[in-house]
């Protein structure tokens, strides 16, 4: 009797256990979940907004370092805000980087003005002053052929630079341009709209490993912000991917 009534207990715990902890939990599962604002908030009290909603936070950093910003705030979120998600999504949150990078000034000769403007950006380097210099060869046409500050100089965050550009002709007077967005940090989908809207086209879409950057956001464009091209132009975009 009393092996039986051992055994009638321990079913009954079973049946405890089971009805009030794995089946609620079994359930939840299946539940989406609503994913918070966490944006302007620092970064320690959005991982604890997530983490109390059920969800996962991961730190990601701005394509560009962005002068004066708090490197703890959170910038934007993916998923937006809003968004119904499954129990224990991870939502990315981006930040800005915390440091300037240092580095050696690049070396510019040779190329176009517009990925020049790009990479002094991402550098925190300021384009003082563009001249044009006439050039008898193709391959120099909007290139730059001098730079003020030489290659593998050890240079300050915020430092002025000045280019020469090739200019092997002038373009016809009233030749319509239109001016090329910046989509840097921008969804693929966003990037896309943004072009249209322009009249521009989206060209070759390339893919990049980055393990701190948010997935499916822009990162490089050829041609670069504000530079001028005909209308239906196709801008090729560097995309992240999460996968290496």
């Amino acid at each position: 009797m009393k092996k039986a009534g051992m055994i009638v207990f321990v079913l009954f715990v079973l049946l405890v256990v089971f009805d009030r902890i794995l089946m609620p939990l079994y359930i939840s599962q299946g539940q989406e979940k609503t994913v918070p604002d966490v944006t302007r908030m620092a970064y320690e009290d959005a991982e604890r907004s997530l983490r109390d909603a059920g969800l996962d936070a991961k730190k990601s950093y701005h394509v560009k370092y962005l002068s004066r910003i708090d490197s703890n705030i959170v910038l934007s979120q993916v998923p937006v805000a809003g968004s119904r998600v499954k129990p224990g999504r991870t939502v990315y949150l981006v930040v800005n980087r915390r440091e300037k990078p240092s580095f050696q000034m690049p070396d510019l000769y040779g190329r176009p003005e517009f990925d020049v403007r790009q990479t002094l950006e991402r550098l925190d380097l300021l384009l003082e002053n563009v001249q044009v210099s006439t050039v008898t060869s193709p391959e120099e046409d909007g290139r730059v052929i001098s730079q003020s500050i030489p290659a593998r100089t050890l240079v300050k965050p915020g430092a002025g630079v000045s280019v020469i550009v090739g200019k092997l002709e002038i373009a016809p007077e009233g030749l319509q341009k239109v001016s090329v967005p910046d989509v840097l940090g921008m969804s693929l989908s966003e990037a896309r709209q943004i072009m249209s809207s322009s009249g521009l086209t989206t060209g070759r879409i390339s893919y990049e490993y980055s393990a701190i950057l948010v997935p499916n956001t822009v990162i490089s464009q050829k041609p670069g912000a504000n530079a001028f091209v005909s209308p239906g132009m196709a801008v090729d975009l560097t995309v992240v991917t999460a996968a290496e």
